[in-house]
């Protein structure tokens, strides 16, 4: 019985924090409304540990401890060997520094690295001559094997 008022304490404590969130009527656009939501929830440490995976946690403290490295001045191969981390994640994250918004390279390789560019030639191609190619006083010759 003791649980089960302690489950039900435990989910009336969620719905009151997800309460705290403001209204959308309050805001001008809707990026607005997601920014103050955001810093309310960063606020609320239960609500956002209710709603982040394990594996969204441990992204989040490996991009913190690659920026922390980076501002200590670390090198790339050192975090990455210490952090098991791709050089790649940590670029991403030294990005994120400057331009103080962090994008994964799905979402750059959606917009800023170049589509392969395929050959438009249709000619065609020159045939290699088949057989084994013997060299004579007249040119290559080659023969069948």
């Amino acid at each position: 019985m003791n649980e089960k008022r302690a489950d039900i304490e435990k989910k009336n404590r969620y719905i009151n924090k997800s309460a705290i969130l403001p209204s959308i009527d309050d805001y001008s656009s809707r990026k607005e409304w997601e920014e103050a939501s955001w810093r309310k929830i960063v606020g609320s440490g239960d609500l956002l540990l209710s709603l982040v995976t394990l594996h969204e946690r441990h992204d989040l403290v490996m991009r913190a401890a690659v920026l922390e490295g980076l501002i200590s001045g670390k090198g790339q191969r050192q975090l990455s060997r210490e952090l098991s981390l791709s050089t790649q994640t940590i670029n991403a994250v030294r990005r994120a520094m400057t331009e103080k918004n962090y994008r994964s390279y799905l979402e750059r390789s959606k917009k800023e690295r170049k589509k392969r560019k395929y050959s438009t030639d249709l000619s065609p191609k020159k045939k290699r001559p088949s057989g084994r190619p013997v060299r004579t006083k007249y040119g290559t010759l080659y023969i069948p094997r």
